[in-house]
């Protein structure tokens, strides 16, 4: 049994060697000479090196922000058409383009703007476009009323809010509500009359033909 262990302590000894000689390289000091009771000196942790190898981790791919999707023709399902100069209705968009930034499902079209076209939007010419709200389905089915906002509400996770407008009474009762809204809000925004915005639009350029700005 001796010569067995022998046999195996030689065997081992090469391999113990190289660990050796990495030890008394590190304790070197800059002058390049073995320093005995420096080495006495030094704790025994300076020289235990554990290395764990972690097999199990994974690397997540990169994943892109969630933006407003507000202008991205590829990834939005519902088109909202708003007046961006009426103060009460940007409150409400403010809200939706908030909650959109999680969604992206909404786009948002300022029919105010100088490059709102009719021919991107349906065919819906300014004057349409500001007598009530509109939206336009992915498919290019268009809605109008409380059934707008009830789509617009669904695809931001607040479908609750317009889901009783679903059923009768309540969907005649509330898009009638809606319509004295609609009807009045220049008035009650403080605003002139969508004529003379109209006139004003013609004035300024805007209105390039009549399928811009329909009298």
């Amino acid at each position: 049994m001796a010569s067995s262990l022998a046999r195996l302590g030689a065997a081992l000894q090469p391999r113990a060697r190289p660990l050796a000689a990495a030890s008394r390289r590190i304790l070197l000091p800059q002058g390049g000479r073995w320093d005995p009771a420096a080495a006495a000196s030094r704790p025994a942790s300076l020289y235990a090196c554990k290395c764990q190898v972690h097999s199990n981790v994974k690397v997540s791919p990169p994943t892109s922000e969630v933006k407003d999707g507000g202008n991205s023709s590829q990834s939005w399902r519902i088109k909202m058409l708003y007046d961006g100069d009426c103060p009460l209705c940007m409150r409400e968009v403010n809200m939706l383009r908030e909650r959109n930034k999680s969604y992206g499902a909404i786009n948002f079209v300022d029919i105010s703007s100088k490059d709102y076209t009719p021919k991107d939007n349906q065919g819906l010419d300014y004057e349409t476009a500001m007598g009530r709200i509109h939206a336009i389905l992915a498919d290019g089915t268009i809605v109008t009323d409380v059934e707008a906002f009830r789509r617009l509400y669904e695809e931001v996770g607040l479908g609750w809010v317009y889901a009783v407008t679903k059923y009768e009474p309540v969907s005649t009762i509330a898009n009638a509500v809606y319509g004295v809204w609609a009807k009045y809000r220049m008035e009650v925004t403080g605003r002139p009359p969508l004529e003379e915005i109209f006139a004003a639009r013609r004035q300024a350029g805007e209105c390039k033909d009549d399928k811009a700005c329909k009298m």
